[in-house]
């Protein structure tokens, strides 16, 4: 779990997520701006992988996603997905 829950480090965070879980390279994860495409846009994202991502980022965040909380506008961006992320870690 990061340290804080700054944008800054929840991006941090995230990156190595996605990193760690689709292989992504570090230049690659460094352009990620809140407007890059996820789901549908890496192909490395794929229906398989999307419960290996949200797994791991309930695992390093100490979250919980619920099923029903998952949908296209939760993985259309890297915005969206680390907006998410940070309104879960407020409370």
């Amino acid at each position: 779990m990061p340290d804080d829950n700054t944008p800054d480090e929840t991006g941090r965070a995230l990156r190595a997520i996605l990193g760690d879980v689709l292989g992504l390279g570090e230049q690659q994860l460094a352009g990620f701006t809140d407007e890059t495409g996820l789901f549908g846009h890496l192909p490395e994202l794929d229906s398989m992988a999307v419960a290996g991502l949200l797994t791991e980022i309930e695992d390093r965040f100490g979250i919980v996603i619920e099923d029903d909380e998952v949908d296209g506008e939760l993985l259309e961006n890297f915005g969206a997905l680390r907006g998410f992320i940070e309104t879960r870690l407020r409370g």
